[in-house]
């Protein structure tokens, strides 16, 4: 009777053991981290990025005769209208068409207005109506070679492009334009600007309707208008998923795995010892409990990108291997130091409802598992970096 007491209790000793072995399970803890290389952003889809502007200003030609004209009499109206697209925060390209009345003197009567300037040189008034339709090549200066940042009041973008000139007024004239310019882009908000264009053209000599001793005729521009950037307008940083587990932890998990093979060892001598053949069967509880996950978003954004989709789908099969018992709350944050209180807790919400949906809807973790929470604005919760606050924590209760 004695002896199957003590076997009795060699058993249970053994068997929780083993419910203690397979207890203990190591999950890594996964982040997300944005890069903070100005430098680096992922690149958009062909539809984000574009924007589209219009201006008005004033302009001057320069034909062959007409420096002999006050510089002002020869200023008229000049109106612009362009469609563009950036292909990174330092490139981008334009559609573009500027153009209305020109002014200047003319020698053989071309587009004369009749109104004599100098009856001596044969000199007479001249206007005519024309437009120039151009493509260019924009480079943003200030995210090339300072780095992207997505709120920088005043941005200096030069650009060149070729073109094709005309004038419909008799005798019709046209020509390949070669322009080069500076758009000056000053940020009044999020999409909108108010620029400043400044632009020089040439075209054939024979444009204005005469030749003379030049090859080209130039007009300058200047321009003030606005310009709208279209959503998607900002670029995200790339971003890497980190998996970290210190050296302490894994140290800890194997001395444990040895004292209880060491143990179980032991026991197994011990019960053969005894004689003992009849083994009662051993129910093992398996619980795991996976660690707190961080997943960090752009700023006003809530969008789940892929990379976060292939870590909540590791999170996912966890939860569900771990049973019923342990459930986890997932809780949205934002970044206190950017935007109202009110867009703060939308997007707290938001992010943490995204992540919501991905585990229940997409990986069909049980909804009965997790509770979803929401903080709004928060201070830097990590690191005295306001990034990591514009994020999704998910851990066990």
């Amino acid at each position: 009777m004695i002896m199957k007491k003590e076997l009795m209790i060699l058993l249970c000793l053994f068997c929780g053991g083993e419910a203690w072995s397979q207890s203990v399970e190591s999950v890594k803890d996964t982040v997300v981290q944005q890069s903070t290389d100005k430098y680096k952003v992922e690149t958009n889809r062909f539809f984000d990025n574009w924007f589209i502007g219009a201006g008005a200003g004033a302009q001057i030609f320069f034909g062959d005769h007409d420096k002999q004209m006050k510089f002002g009499d020869r200023l008229t109206p000049g109106f612009e209208l362009y469609l563009g697209k950036s292909f990174s925060p330092g490139v981008a390209v334009r559609l573009a068409v500027n153009g209305f009345k020109i002014k200047g003197l003319t020698q053989n009567g071309a587009h004369s207005t009749g109104e004599v300037f100098d009856a001596g040189k044969r000199l007479s008034k001249q206007e005519f109506n024309y437009y120039n339709v151009h493509g260019d090549v924009l480079f943003n200066l200030n995210n090339l070679l300072s780095g992207y940042k997505e709120d920088r009041v005043y941005t200096l973008s030069p650009y060149a492009g070729l073109g094709w000139m005309h004038t419909w007024d008799r005798p019709v004239e046209s020509g390949v334009s070669a322009n080069v310019g500076i758009l000056n882009a000053f940020r009044v908000s999020d999409g909108l600007d108010i620029t400043i264009d400044l632009r020089g053209s040439m075209v054939d000599d024979r444009f204005d309707g005469e030749t003379g001793n030049r090859k080209q005729d130039g007009l300058a521009t200047a321009a003030l208008g606005l310009k709208y950037t279209f959503k998607k307008r900002n670029w995200d940083r790339s971003s890497t998923t980190v998996i970290r587990q210190s050296d302490k932890e894994l140290n800890a998990l194997r001395d444990q795995v040895n004292t209880l093979a060491n143990d179980n060892e032991i026991l197994r001598k011990q019960l053969a010892q005894a004689g003992n053949k009849s083994v009662t069967d051993v129910v093992v509880e398996k619980n795991i409990i996976v660690a707190p996950v961080l997943l960090t978003f752009p700023i006003n954004k809530s969008v789940i990108s892929n990379e976060m989709r292939v870590n909540l789908g590791f999170l996912a099969k966890v939860i569900k291997d771990g049973g019923a018992k342990v459930k986890y709350r997932v809780t949205g944050y934002a970044d206190k130091g950017t935007g109202s209180k009110k867009t703060n807790e939308r997007l707290s919400k938001e992010r943490a409802q995204a992540v919501y949906n991905i585990l229940v809807k997409e990986f069909d973790v049980p909804s009965s598992l997790i509770d979803v929470s929401y903080e709004g604005g928060v201070d830097n919760m990590f690191y005295d970096d306001p990034r990591l606050s514009r994020a999704v924590i998910t851990i066990a209760n």
